[in-house]
C-alpha cells in the first residue's frame, strides 16, 4: 500500500516537472501555424514544433479561422488585439472613439453635470454608431486618462453619510397621518433646509419634489414663520396640478389647511417616509449648496438656477428624459408655470444645447 502511494507521487512530481512554462503566442508562432497548416502537418505536430500543448494550437485555429473555416496569421493577430485592447485596458474603448470621449468630458464638466449614466442612456437611445455603458465610463474615470474628472461626480464618498434628526417638531392642528393618504393621485412632497445657527439668520429653502416625474420646485423665504410658508407653498402649488402634499411636523407648516391641497404628516421623527424631498435636498447640497452655508448669500436667481439644472437632467427612472418633458407629457405643469420662472427657465429643456440631444 505504500509502495503504491509512492509510486503515485512520484508520477504526480513527473507530471509537474513536464509542465511548460506558460507562454502566449506571438505573430511569429502564428505565422508558423499558418504555414506548417498550409504544408499539410498535423496539429500535434505543430505543438511539438512550437513547444505547446496540442489543446493550445487546436484552441488557436478554432477560434480565430476566418468564416470560409482558413486560418491565416494576420487576421488571427488582430483579432487578439482587439480582444485585448477592449478587455485588459481600462478605459481603451473610450480613448479609442475620441467623439465619445469628448462629448463625456463636455457634459461632466458642463452647466447640467450630466452623469456617467445620464450620457450612457443618451448616447444609447440617440443610436450612436458605437454605444457605451455606464461602467465603461466609470472604468475610463478610473483609469490614468480620465481620473482627472472624477472631481465632477456627484459624490466623491465611498459612505454613506448619517444624519442625525435634530428637527424640532411641534404639534400641528388637525394634523391628517401619512398613513391615511390616498394611493391613488399625483403626490407631493414638501420640505425646508436651513441657514446653520450660527449664522444667525433664519432664512430658508423651500424644496417641493414630484416622485412621479421627479420634478423640483422651490422657493427661498427669509424666514420659517408659517404665514411665510404658507404664501411660498401656495406660490408654488398653484402653478403644479397636483393632489396632494406630504409634509413633516415642522412649525412652519401650521397653516397647511391653507395651502389649497389636502396636506399629509410623516410620523415623527421619520423623514425616510418622505424619501424623494430628501433625496432632492441631497442633491442641491451635494452640487451646488454646500453644507453649513449661509443661504443669504444664495439668491432667489441663483436658486431656480440650480433646480434647472436637476430639472434638466436625463434620469434612468423617466427613460432618460427630463422632469420637465414627463412633467409637461403627464400635465403636471401649468400652461402658466414658466411665466413665473427667471430668464433661464425660457429655455426650455426640449432644445438643450447638450451636445447628446442632437
Amino acid at each position: 500500500m505504500i509502495k503504491t502511494i509512492n509510486k503515485n507521487r512520484e508520477n504526480e512530481v513527473k507530471k509537474i516537472k513536464k509542465r511548460r512554462k506558460f507562454r502566449h503566442l506571438t505573430q511569429l508562432d502564428r505565422d508558423r501555424i499558418q504555414a506548417m497548416l498550409d504544408s499539410g502537418i498535423k496539429q500535434e505536430e505543430i505543438a511539438k514544433v512550437l513547444d505547446f500543448d496540442a489543446g493550445a494550437i487546436s484552441r488557436e485555429v478554432n477560434k480565430r479561422k476566418t468564416k470560409d473555416g482558413r486560418y491565416i496569421a494576420s487576421v488571427a493577430q488582430h483579432k487578439v488585439c482587439v480582444k485585448r485592447g477592449n478587455s485588459k485596458s481600462q478605459g481603451m474603448k473610450i480613448e479609442k472613439h475620441p467623439e465619445i470621449r469628448d462629448c463625456i468630458i463636455q457634459e461632466m464638466t458642463g452647466k447640467f453635470h450630466r452623469s456617467p449614466d445620464e450620457i450612457a442612456g443618451w448616447i444609447k437611445r440617440q443610436g450612436w454608431p458605437v454605444t457605451i455603458s455606464t461602467k465603461a465610463i466609470y472604468r475610463w474615470l478610473y483609469s490614468r486618462w480620465g481620473q482627472q474628472y472624477c472631481r465632477y461626480l456627484c459624490t466623491k464618498r465611498y459612505k454613506k453619510k448619517h444624519h442625525k434628526n435634530k428637527t424640532k417638531r411641534e404639534m400641528i392642528p388637525n394634523r391628517i397621518p401619512i398613513h391615511l393618504r390616498p394611493a391613488e393621485g399625483v403626490h407631493v412632497e414638501g420640505d425646508l433646509f436651513v441657514s446653520p445657527t450660527r449664522s444667525g439668520t433664519q432664512r430658508s429653502g423651500i424644496l417641493i419634489v414630484i416622485p412621479e416625474t421627479k420634478l423640483f420646485v422651490g422657493k427661498m423665504i427669509e424666514n420659517k414663520k408659517p404665514a411665510t410658508m404658507r404664501l411660498a407653498v401656495k406660490e408654488k402649488i398653484d402653478n403644479l396640478a397636483v393632489d396632494d402634499m406630504t409634509l413633516d411636523n415642522g412649525i412652519e407648516n401650521r397653516e397647511h389647511e391653507q395651502f389649497g391641497l389636502p396636506t399629509y404628516f410623516c410620523d415623527p421623527h421619520s423623514p425616510w417616509q418622505k424619501p424623494n424631498v430628501e433625496g432632492g435636498i441631497g442633491l442641491v447640497r451635494r452640487w451646488f449648496i454646500k453644507k453649513n452655508t449661509d443661504l443669504r448669500d444664495v439668491s432667489e436667481e441663483q436658486y431656480q438656477d440650480h433646480l434647472h439644472v436637476l430639472n434638466s437632467k436625463y434620469r434612468k427612472s423617466l427613460g432618460y428624459k427630463s422632469a420637465y418633458e414627463v412633467s409637461i407629457e403627464r400635465g403636471i405643469i401649468k400652461s402658466n408655470f414658466f411665466q413665473s420662472k427667471t430668464p433661464i427657465m425660457g429655455d426650455v429643456i426640449i432644445q438643450s444645447k447638450s451636445c447628446i440631444s442632437v
